[in-house]
């Protein structure tokens, strides 16, 4: 009776042991296949994540995208970037004041506001650069590969409209980046373009030179600067300090630049050691 007993006891153990191996490969597939729907639902594939589109050949321009937050140089140049314009109240103070002091600037514009004031930049971007900012400054990197082509190209075709002259730079709104936003700048061959300083109108409330003397200390040689000229009124703090950043910024022997003219004067540094 004991050997019987451990002949059974010992067909239970295997038999629990396969059941369990088999419920573990189940569990394990069943995982696998609650991933991918869970995945497939984000959506990842052709989605704001994937920096590919399908599995043909890939439409992708010159075949490459690079991103600028910034231009290593030794040269002591920096860029003015408005974003986020045009609009009335606030466009035509920005390009009085650099016309006023003979600074170039390059403006990352919103497609449909281009549009709608398009007469705001007519005659007035001679030294000037536009870049895209999006066609109604919606999150691109939450977008598929299509929708954020889709807006890109629409405010593409308005910026060059409005402008006369097509943009070569692209700045996502809020800086945000996905794989689909890469997968856009490429296939409209845009280089990426972000920024090392911002201005921060918020601490300064009612303080123009303040905030200006804080930008002027903070700019480095191959500085991109983030400014806007549109927004709230706390904004026009940095507006109302432009002439005090522009003159104190000569000051420090930085001469401006637009960010395409900045590109073109990299140059190697090495880090310290």
């Amino acid at each position: 009776m004991a050997d019987g007993a451990g002949r059974w006891g010992r067909r239970a153990v295997l038999r629990r042991t396969a059941l369990l191996a088999g419920g573990a490969a189940l569990g394990t597939a069943a995982s696998a296949q609650t991933a991918w729907i869970a995945d497939r639902r984000l959506p990842l594939a052709d989605g704001p994540a994937s920096a590919t589109l399908g599995t043909r050949h890939q439409q992708v321009g010159a075949g490459g995208v690079e991103v600028t937050w910034g231009v290593p140089t030794s040269d002591r140049l920096v860029a003015l970037t408005f974003d986020d314009g045009p609009l009335p109240q606030w466009t035509p103070m920005v390009l009085d004041t650099l016309d006023e002091h003979g600074v170039p600037a390059t403006f990352f514009l919103v497609g449909a506001r281009a549009r709608e004031h398009a007469a705001l930049l007519r005659g007035r971007l001679g030294q000037h650069e536009v870049g895209n900012h999006s066609w109604a400054h919606q999150d691109l990197a939450r977008l598929d590969a299509h929708a954020a082509y889709d807006d890109l190209r629409r405010s593409h075709d308005a910026i060059a409209e409005a402008a006369g002259v097509p943009p070569r730079l692209v700045r996502p709104p809020w800086g945000h980046l996905g794989g689909a936003v890469l997968h856009a700048a490429a296939r409209l061959n845009y280089r990426l373009v972000l920024w090392t300083l911002q201005m921060v109108e918020g601490e300064f409330p009612g303080d123009p030179a303040g905030h200006a003397r804080r930008i002027v200390a903070d700019v480095r040689p191959g500085t991109i600067l983030l400014g806007h000229d549109v927004g709230a009124e706390r904004r026009l703090v940095a507006l109302r300090g432009l002439p005090d950043m522009i003159t104190g910024l000569r000051a420090r022997g930085y001469t401006f630049v637009t960010v395409s003219q900045l590109l073109g004067h990299s140059t190697v540094v090495l880090p310290a050691r």
